[in-house]
């Protein structure tokens, strides 16, 4: 009758006279679910139950039993399984048990491998690198990431990677499901970024018409990351101090203190130490946040990292496009070493996935990339003096057209890269505005 039943519904069923060949056809067939009677020959239900837990524990496991063996069923689920069904079985009841347990199982099958793959994605082996700095660099990340209430100030150039090592680091330190939560402090406006932060109240300002979850709490247990800490309005900062000081923090128009059960982890371009000096960062705050500073050195620190990178880079896009992307030629991998990177890893990402996008079966070649060469070291590479020829009428002749033309030459070396044209002339941007 049971098969008969399941069979009508759509299921198909494999069927054992006891509970030993029951795990026989466990081992020989892909089985999604274990419909067990409890009084079975050879071997009894919560024996069955117990070998499927030993052998396959995410197998669920629905009982039948009668009404008098309810302790016993309750005794089952106690052991792993997920579900019984009391004798007599109605065909409805039954139908909707094994369809609701087979979608549980199925929904925490793609959840769990969801979590393997952010921990894949996110985790300190994803991030590629043989630079001497850059293994000093995880190397203590790795060990920070031990102590998950320890805040982290990542300084670094934008694009550098600071956003992927605080996640590598949440990562390792988090226990699922723990969130990341990340947050742009240059992003939100100054009136809406306490709100953003910490969340607010029904009624706390206008336009508040109902409670708010801020990020605060959608980070409890795992990650708080402040992106461009340096870019926070000085009264937030004050708030922020409480947070990591007393562990607390209040919705905006509450005055009931909630837990700070996360870590914080901030990130800035910018140099705080020197903000603090000028009065534009708290300097208590600074302290605060600098227990544990790690700087991420740029792209053209550590240029033997590029081909490393661009091969981890290519093989994503090979997967998302599907496409075969042979790989670089050597002129495009010399291109990649001579660039200068102001966009650091971000800029190198950016240029090959449009390579990747406009080539075919073919090398990836220097055309194919969209780069200038930006840097001093590109221009001057092989050559012992740089000479220059500009040509004025008398009229025109003078200091600021000298400065204009050299200023242009310099931007038209380096792709109109203000920066690296900057550096070319080892002098400031300034120049150029």
């Amino acid at each position: 009758m049971i098969k008969r039943y399941l069979e009508e519904a759509g299921f198909e069923i494999a069927c054992a006279a006891g509970g030993g060949e029951a795990l026989s056809v466990l081992q020989e067939s892909r089985i999604d679910l274990v419909l067990s009677d409890l009084v079975m020959p050879d071997m009894d239900g919560m024996g069955l139950l117990r070998e499927v837990r030993l052998h396959y524990p995410q197998l669920p496991f629905l009982l039948i039993t009668a009404h008098g063996s309810v302790d016993t069923a309750v005794a089952a689920m106690k052991e792993g399984a997920a579900d019984y069904l009391l004798k007599p079985l109605h065909r409805e009841e039954l139908i909707l048990t094994v369809s609701r347990n087979l979608e549980s199982a199925r929904l925490k099958q793609s959840h769990d491998q969801m979590e393997d793959f952010l921990k894949e994605r996110f985790s300190f082996q994803n991030i590629k690198t043989v630079s001497p700095a850059m293994g000093r660099l995880l190397e203590s990340a790795r060990q920070v990431a031990a102590s998950p209430r320890t805040t982290i100030a990542l300084y670094g150039e934008s694009g550098s990677g600071k956003e992927v090592l605080a996640r590598a680091i949440h990562t390792a330190s988090a226990a699922p499901p723990a969130a990341f939560v990340p947050i742009n402090c240059a992003a939100i406006p100054e009136t809406l970024l306490e709100s953003e932060l910490f969340g607010h109240v029904k009624g706390a300002f206008t336009g508040a018409d109902q409670e708010r979850e801020g990020k605060c709490r959608r980070a409890r247990g795992g990650t708080l990351f402040l992106d461009e800490i340096g870019d926070m309005p000085l009264p937030l900062q004050a708030k922020l101090l409480r947070v990591l000081e007393e562990k607390v923090f209040e919705s905006v128009g509450s005055d009931v203190p909630q837990p700070a059960e996360f870590r914080v982890i901030v990130a800035t371009h910018r140099d705080l130490h020197e903000m603090s000096r000028q009065g534009l960062f708290r300097t208590d705050l600074f302290y605060r946040l600098n227990v544990f500073p790690l700087t991420i050195p740029p792209l053209r620190q550590r240029k033997e990292d590029i081909p490393h990178l661009a091969e981890h880079f290519l093989a994503t896009f090979r997967q998302h496009q599907g496409k075969p992307l042979p790989g670089l030629s050597k002129a495009a991998l010399d291109f990649l070493l001579a660039h200068d990177w102001p966009g650091n890893v971000r800029e190198l990402r950016n240029r090959l996935e449009y390579a990747s996008i406009i080539t075919r079966d073919e090398l990836i070649q220097p055309q194919h990339l969209r780069l200038h060469h930006d840097s001093a070291s590109a221009v001057v590479a092989g050559v012992d003096t740089i000479s220059l020829h500009f040509e004025f009428t008398p009229e025109e002749f003078s200091y600021e057209k000298v400065v204009q033309h050299l200023a242009d030459w310099a931007l038209q070396q380096s792709g109109n890269n203000k920066s690296a044209a900057a550096r070319l002339l080892k002098t400031s941007r300034k120049l150029f505005y």
